[in-house]
């Protein structure tokens, strides 16, 4: 099913996502999510009245993954202006405007006349140092802390989530003790880790953490195992791709 007449540019890829339920506009050179956008949509957890903002939602992909959820609304911030005009146009495309509302900004500066119910984000996660950049600066500034680092990304946590809220990350295994330093220099709080592997009996390559204010016992779950033995997906990582939610 084409949802809009408009010719799409030829740089451009039209996909479709959880059995044809949505549509997502992508560059075919330039950034392009991947697996962590739904392993993250499926570990966030939202009430009908809860107000979610998400600090780089690039081609705008996660508040779409998670529109068939109950929210009030979603405002997704995004400091590229090609990425944040392309999220503007997947919203309308599948016809969230009244749900999902795309605002151009950079997450340091942002300062709204509220505070949300729930903050999540999929980082850059590539150290600015490290790695070798793109050709594509669209990429590399989703990629790499160029325009901000892990630890800008929960200082904006704590600016922004509400004293009752939730807090939800996705970030490479490596990275998990700058995490936990940069949780600790915000005053928030680990409430659930996950750990996901590849494969079961291989170590961890990413980490779901769910976060908030207050003491409380911190819980690590099982592993979320992404591969069997055969090479194809586990059951839960096909429920997930295919909208499910897991723990």
């Amino acid at each position: 099913m084409v949802r809009t007449a408009r010719p799409r540019p030829r740089d451009e890829t039209l996909d479709a996502f959880y059995h044809g339920r949505f549509f997502v506009r992508q560059k075919r050179s330039g950034y392009r999510f991947s697996v962590d956008a739904p392993l993250l949509a499926s570990f966030i957890r939202t009430e009908p009245e809860d107000e979610l903002l998400e600090l780089g939602t690039g081609c705008g992909i996660i508040p779409l993954l998670l529109s068939n959820r109950p929210f009030r609304r979603i405002t997704a911030l995004e400091v590229q202006r090609s990425l944040a005009s392309l999220a503007g146009r997947n919203v309308i495309l599948n016809r969230l405007q009244g749900r999902v509302r795309v605002v151009r900004g950079d997450l340091r500066a942002f300062q709204p006349r509220k505070k949300y119910d729930v903050v999540f984000s999929n980082p850059p996660y590539l150290k600015s140092s490290g790695g070798t950049l793109s050709p594509s600066a669209e990429k590399s500034v989703a990629k790499h802390e160029l325009r901000c680092d892990i630890f800008d990304v929960m200082d904006a946590t704590r600016r922004l989530l509400k004293k009752e809220g939730r807090g939800y990350f996705i970030f490479p295994e490596r990275r998990r003790p700058d995490f936990r330093r940069a949780l600790r220099q915000s005053g928030l709080q680990l409430k659930r880790l996950r750990p996901v592997r590849s494969r079961g009996g291989q170590p961890a390559c990413l980490f779901l953490a769910e976060v908030g204010w207050g003491a409380a016992r911190e819980r690590v779950l099982r592993p979320l195992v992404l591969y069997g033995r055969g090479g194809g997906y586990t059951a839960e990582a096909r429920r997930i791709f295919a909208g499910g939610h897991h723990a």
